[in-house]
């Protein structure tokens, strides 16, 4: 049970209690206990909205930041990777495989927000020992949702 929930919470956390009781065959009262035991387990984290920013009147830009960084002994990144996601700009941080360590997501109203983030917090802190920045020119899907709609032909049916 607690899978199905998370799986269609996951594209639409609007869904009600009722609602999933009905798709799940079960009682609401049971899934609202699932529910609250899976965030007390902090598997749900949180319901964060997933809003289309090209479409707002307002400047935002998002980057992704490639980072290298010296593990500390017997720590090794996770408290590196804490102390940067502490930072408000930053929305995501992962530990990866290959040739960076960890990928930084950030958002920041203009470019030059972004690269004072690079140079005046990131790049300083003494385990970082490179970065490289990446900007997002458009999204075009995220959280597995397509943020582009589909254009309607628009011309007329002209019948001989």
């Amino acid at each position: 049970m607690r899978d199905k929930i998370l799986e269609t919470i996951d594209k639409n956390s609007k869904v009600s209690a009722e609602d999933l009781a009905i798709i799940l065959g079960t009682t609401e009262v049971e899934v609202v206990n699932a529910i609250k035991e899976m965030e007390e387990e902090a598997i749900i984290c949180g319901y964060p909205t997933l809003i289309n920013w090209d479409k707002v009147r307002r400047e935002r830009v998002t980057a992704l930041i490639e980072v290298k960084v010296a593990p500390q002994r017997g720590l090794g990144f996770d408290k590196i990777a804490e102390r940067i996601y502490r930072f408000d700009e930053v929305q995501s941080v992962y530990l990866m495989s290959g040739g960076f360590d960890l990928t930084v997501i950030i958002a920041g109203k203009t470019m030059k927000d972004v690269a004072s983030f690079v140079s005046e917090k990131l790049a300083p802190m003494d385990a970082i020992l490179s970065t490289s920045t990446h900007f997002v020119l458009k999204k075009y899907k995220e959280h597995g949702l397509p943020l582009i709609q589909k254009r309607q032909d628009e011309r007329m049916l002209i019948s001989p």
